[in-house]
């Protein structure tokens, strides 16, 4: 089976009625990039493959990716067995390497790793998570139910229906002026979840190491399960200063790019919980090697995102979370899990009704 055809297309968002905000950013809406790639055996029908690149700010980003992937990055892999995916990804890393295998980069190479596999799946007709050698056919999830935009008062009936969808924990995004107005957001999503349920709290790379210090002592104090992005995620030296002095979990991960950079943060007993991003890490592939080498470090592993995630988390034994929008209306969870879907590729759940 060789590659054939690499189409790819791009989308600009419409900007957000109401953008959403984090500590660091306002996510007003960017657009999609989409990968289709396609193979034959030169008998069979066509297999086909696919995967989509979401941007939740920078309208022209689309555009850019799109155009390193249609001039660079495809013309390269035609011809190449789609199944020889390490080889492919290596290929493109070595093509990218002058101007640096990270940023949009990465992305696009991320973007046409995880057709790959996709269309992997496609091809043998079973869904990636049973390619891999699956740990599990469920994975728990928990819901980002805190914008840093949302009052309060709005952060109660969000919580709320988390728990109706029968979701076990919970992200709130932390980073006010105060820790004051932290303080209120966690304990206002508290009295709706409950002591038994997680409560994870995001900076998203907002603090220096003493304020991160001083509010993760109250963070811990209120029981949150883990303080993601308390700092820069590039400063690996100052996460491990701050996860030698905290008791609470410190995660980070998503703004990290490709298994190199996360080997530098597991060396350096920086995190308790690493967080890949699958564009920004380089795709499923390196996605895996990262979470293989976490093992190795005793470092837990907990997606940014969901999407093709969920199929690489089943094949991870350290994996203890996915990280998840709202499920459709009259979904729910069991037991706080989503089970592994059943089709061919990177195949979504089917949510009973």
């Amino acid at each position: 089976m060789r590659i054939s055809r690499v189409v790819v297309t791009f989308d600009i968002a419409p900007s957000r009625a109401r953008p959403l905000s984090d500590a660091l950013q306002v996510l007003d809406g960017g657009g999609n990039v989409n990968v289709r790639i396609e193979a034959t055996d030169g008998i069979n029908d066509v297999v086909t493959g696919t995967s989509s690149t979401g941007f939740g700010r920078l309208r022209s980003a689309p555009a850019i990716l799109a155009k390193i992937l249609e001039e660079e990055l495809a013309p390269e892999i035609i011809g190449q067995d789609p199944f020889q995916v390490r080889k492919i990804r290596d290929i493109l890393w070595r093509l990218t390497d002058y101007h640096g295998s990270t940023g949009l980069t990465l992305l696009a190479i991320a973007a046409l790793d995880v057709a790959l596999w996709d269309l992997m799946g496609h091809a043998v007709g079973q869904p990636v998570w049973r390619l891999l050698g699956a740990a599990r056919d469920r994975m728990p999830a928990y819901a980002m139910v805190g914008w840093l935009n949302f009052s309060v008062e709005e952060l109660k009936p969000i919580a709320e229906k988390a728990m109706a969808q029968g979701f076990t924990g919970v992200k709130v995004k932390v980073g006010c002026a105060t820790l004051e107005e932290d303080v209120a957001r966690i304990t206002a999503v508290r009295s709706i979840i409950g002591h038994d349920r997680r409560l994870m709290v995001d900076a998203n790379q907002i603090f220096d190491v003493s304020e991160a210090i001083r509010r993760g002592r109250v963070y811990q104090e209120l029981r949150c399960f883990w303080f993601e992005e308390p700092l820069r995620a590039d400063n690996h030296a100052h996460l491990a200063e701050l996860r030698s002095t905290l008791d609470i979990r410190i995660a980070s991960g998503e703004n990290d790019f490709g298994k190199r950079q996360f080997r530098d943060l597991f060396e350096r007993r920086a995190v308790d919980i690493v967080q890949p991003d699958i564009r920004r890490a380089g795709g499923a592939t390196e996605c895996l090697e990262i979470a293989a080498m976490a093992d190795a470090f005793d470092v837990a592993y907990a997606s940014h995102g969901g999407g093709p995630h969920l199929h690489l988390l089943a094949a991870m034994p350290n994996a203890i979370y996915m990280e998840s929008g709202f499920l459709p209306d009259g979904s729910a969870l069991e037991d706080g899990c989503i089970r592994m879907p059943e089709g061919p590729g990177f195949s979504k759940p089917s949510w009973g009704h």
